[in-house]
C-alpha cells in the first residue's frame, strides 16, 4: 500500500486528462533559458508538414498528397511548408524557426510503443535505459534539486528519472471550497515535507488560474504552458504530449487537423510568453516518420525518417537543416521509408547545449549515453 507521504509526493493535485490528451511536464532551475519540447505521438508525416516539393520524385512517389504542396508555403528552392502553419511560417521569415529533415533516432522498427521509448528515454535500443533524457538535462542545470510538474495524470516517460517531480492536472469536477482546501493544507501543517507539497500545489493552481479550464483545444493548452512559464517562479522545462498522428486512413483531412492544432498551440505559447519567448526553445520530435507511397486508404504507414522543428527566440532560423537523400525508390530506406541522414540525438543533443551554455559533449554524455551523438553545432544562440 502506498503511504500518504509517498501518494502526495508523486500527486501534488489531481484531476482528469485534457480532452485532446496531451501532458505537460515543468522544472524549475536557475536559468532564464526555458525549454519546451512537444512529441508527436503517433509518428507524424515529415514528408506531409516540411514537404520536398523539389525532389524530381516527389509527385511520382507521394502521388495523391503531391496536391498538398500547390498550396504550401514555400521556405527555399527545395522545401515548402505544410499550410497549416502558417504561424511558424512567420517564425521561419523572422529567423526563429529551424526545420530539419531526414531526421530519426537510432531506433529502426516500426513499433510506437518501442519508438517513443527511445525517443524518450535516449537510449539506442527500446528499455535500455530507465529514465528520461530531459530529467537527466536537470542534473547539468544550476539548481539540481529544482521542483519539477508534470501537468498530467501521469508525469510522461521523458522526465521520469531520480529528480523529483509531481504531477498537475486540470479537473474537470467542481473546484473545492475554500474551507476544504483551508482544513487539508491543516493536515500538513506539522510536516514540513507534506506541508511544502501542498503549498506548491495550491501555486501551481493559482498559476494556472482560468486557463486550466479551457481543456478543449491545443491553444488553451500554450496558453496555460505560456501562463505556468512566465515569471521568476515560472517554469523553466516544459514537455507537451500531443497524439493524433498515426495516419493510417484519410491522412489529408486529419493530419491537417493536427498540424492546425499544433500551429495554434505554438501561436498561443509565443504570445503568452511575451518578451520571455527571445530566451525560449522549442523542440518539436516525433518517434518516426511515415512510409513515402500512400497507402490503399489514403493513409500512410509506419516509416524511418521524419522532419523535426527548432523553433524560438534563441534559434537561428530561417533555414531547413537537410542532409537530402532523395526520394527515388533506390534511395529510401528499406525500398520505402525516407532514409535517414540526421540523427535526432545529434540535433537535440546540440541545441540543448548551447541553448543552456553547457558543454556539447558533456551534454551528449548525459542526453544520450549510448548513442555515440556528435552534437550538431550552430543551430542555437549561445
Amino acid at each position: 500500500m502506498i503511504d500518504r507521504r509517498r501518494f502526495l509526493s508523486h500527486s501534488i493535485a489531481g484531476g482528469a486528462t485534457l480532452a485532446f490528451a496531451p501532458q505537460l511536464a515543468w522544472a524549475r532551475a536557475e536559468t532564464d533559458r526555458k525549454l519546451v519540447v512537444i512529441v508527436q505521438r503517433g509518428a507524424a508525416d515529415g514528408l506531409a508538414t516540411v514537404i520536398p516539393a523539389g525532389d524530381p520524385q516527389f509527385a511520382s512517389q507521394r502521388r495523391i498528397f503531391a496536391e498538398e504542396a500547390d498550396a504550401a508555403l514555400p521556405l527555399d528552392g527545395m522545401f515548402r511548408l505544410h499550410p497549416a502553419l502558417e504561424r511558424l511560417k512567420t517564425f521561419y521569415d523572422g529567423g526563429e524557426a529551424l526545420f530539419a529533415h531526414a531526421v530519426a533516432s537510432p531506433y529502426r522498427e516500426r513499433s510506437h510503443f518501442d519508438g517513443q521509448n527511445v525517443l524518450e528515454t535516449g537510449g539506442a535500443e527500446p528499455f535500455e535505459l530507465r529514465d528520461g533524457w530531459l530529467n537527466r538535462l536537470l542534473t547539468l542545470l544550476p539548481g539540481r534539486d529544482s521542483r519539477a510538474l508534470a501537468l498530467a495524470v501521469t508525469v510522461p516517460l521523458i522526465l521520469r528519472g531520480d529528480n523529483r517531480v509531481g504531477n498537475y492536472a486540470p479537473s474537470v469536477l467542481p473546484d473545492a471550497n475554500e474551507d476544504l482546501l483551508m482544513r487539508v493544507g491543516r493536515l500538513y501543517d506539522a510536516d514540513p515535507e507534506l506541508h511544502a507539497l501542498w503549498n506548491a500545489a495550491m501555486d501551481t493552481e493559482a498559476r494556472a488560474g482560468e486557463t486550466a479550464a479551457r481543456r478543449s483545444n491545443p491553444a488553451s493548452l500554450g496558453a496555460l504552458a505560456a501562463r505556468l512559464m512566465t515569471g521568476a517562479d515560472g517554469a523553466r522545462i516544459v514537455t507537451i504530449d500531443t497524439d493524433g498522428w498515426d495516419t493510417h486512413a484519410n491522412q489529408t483531412g486529419r493530419l491537417r487537423r493536427e498540424l492546425t492544432g499544433l500551429n495554434a498551440m505554438i501561436g498561443a505559447l509565443r504570445d503568452g510568453l511575451g518578451d520571455e519567448w527571445r530566451d525560449t526553445l522549442v523542440v518539436v520530435a516525433t518517434e518516426f516518420g511515415r512510409t513515402v507511397a500512400p497507402n490503399g486508404t489514403g493513409g500512410t504507414d509506419h516509416g524511418t525518417g521524419s522532419a523535426a522543428m527548432l523553433l524560438g527566440g534563441t534559434v537561428v532560423g530561417g533555414r531547413v537543416h537537410a542532409d537530402w537523400p532523395g526520394l527515388a525508390t533506390a534511395q529510401l530506406y528499406e525500398g520505402r521509408d525516407l532514409r535517414p541522414t540526421l540523427s535526432m540525438d545529434a540535433l537535440v543533443a546540440g541545441a540543448v547545449a548551447a541553448h543552456f551554455g553547457i558543454e556539447p559533449q558533456r551534454a551528449a554524455r548525459v542526453l544520450f549515453p549510448d548513442t555515440n551523438a556528435r552534437p550538431i553545432e550552430g543551430l542555437v544562440r549561445a
